[in-house]
């Protein structure tokens, strides 16, 4: 039997070399990154060309026109549009901010009867389409929005007015979930030595929790301002006129209307657009390193 077993020749599986398996996950990372950059790359490249230019199908301008961003700048009236979108954006974080942390810490260090079963229904709602919910939270506008002019008069207006914008996205279940999550992984030894020092739900909160939570809630920032800058659908549905129309519509109507077959000055528009985007994230970059 010895003799048998000698004879048994061991098969070795060669080592799979820690080399070659990391130039592959860097492959696949820089695939899967160009492919994310260059539809903005293209994007980049015929805002700075000729309208001929971008007919005959270049790929990079023979000579850079940097007047593209002024001139779809003044034609699509991207000055009333990025206002109103500002306005209407830093609302809408601000709101969210107010509302979800104080209910995300409610759920994760604070004890009181049915919490479980509150968190239940609220993550199920997250299964809810919002297309969903769309006319059910127009109906509801519309029906604040009289009761709310019966009470207040014209001052009271929601429809076509900021709070119809905004109000409506003050509270995220996602929102609330991810700060949930977060908060519940801070040691409750430092809840254990605010106590000590005399401190409440509300001082802890404040002076602990928020300051270490700092990425969680720069990720709920970023979210929030990409989900508002970019919103159409339902301000199409709440405002008719121009006062309070968000800078998405101004490019839908500029595209569709006003730029006609001018495809750089569309491309210029866009890139106009998603600056404020691309600014925040640079800026957040900083709360994450």
């Amino acid at each position: 039997m010895a003799e048998r077993a000698q004879q048994i020749e061991v098969m070795q599986v060669p080592a799979r070399s820690p080399g070659r398996s990391r130039a592959l996950g860097y492959a696949v990372l820089a695939a899967g990154g160009l492919l994310a950059v260059l539809p903005l790359l293209w994007m980049l490249s015929w805002s700075l060309m000729t309208n001929v230019e971008v007919t005959v199908g270049r790929v990079l301008p023979a000579e850079v026109h940097w007047s593209n961003y002024l001139t779809a700048w003044d034609k699509a009236n991207f000055s009333q549009f990025m206002w109103n979108s500002s306005r209407i954006t830093a609302i809408t974080v601000c709101g969210l901010l107010l509302f979800c942390i104080p209910a995300a810490y409610a759920f994760a260090r604070m004890r009181f009867w049915g919490r479980n079963v509150l968190f239940a229904i609220m993550l199920a709602t997250l299964m809810i389409p919002d297309i969903v919910t769309l006319i059910p939270n127009f109906l509801t506008v519309v029906w604040i929005n009289r009761l709310s002019q019966s009470l207040f008069g014209p001052a009271g207006a929601w429809m076509n007015n900021w709070p119809s914008l905004t109000v409506p996205f003050m509270a995220s279940a996602f929102t609330i979930f991810l700060l949930r999550q977060f908060f519940t992984q801070i040691p409750d030894e430092l809840w254990d030595a605010a106590r000590i020092d005399g401190a409440g739900h509300l001082r802890f909160m404040l002076r602990v929790v928020i300051p270490l939570s700092r990425p969680a809630i720069m990720t709920v920032v970023i979210f929030s301002f990409i989900g508002s800058w970019n919103a159409l659908l339902w301000p199409l549905l709440v405002i008719q006129t121009d006062e309070w129309r968000p800078v998405a519509f101004g490019l839908t109507k500029f595209v569709q209307a006003d730029a006609g077959d001018e495809f750089h000055l569309q491309m210029a528009a866009s890139v106009v657009m998603i600056v404020p985007i691309l600014l925040l994230y640079f800026i957040a970059q900083k709360q994450f390193t």
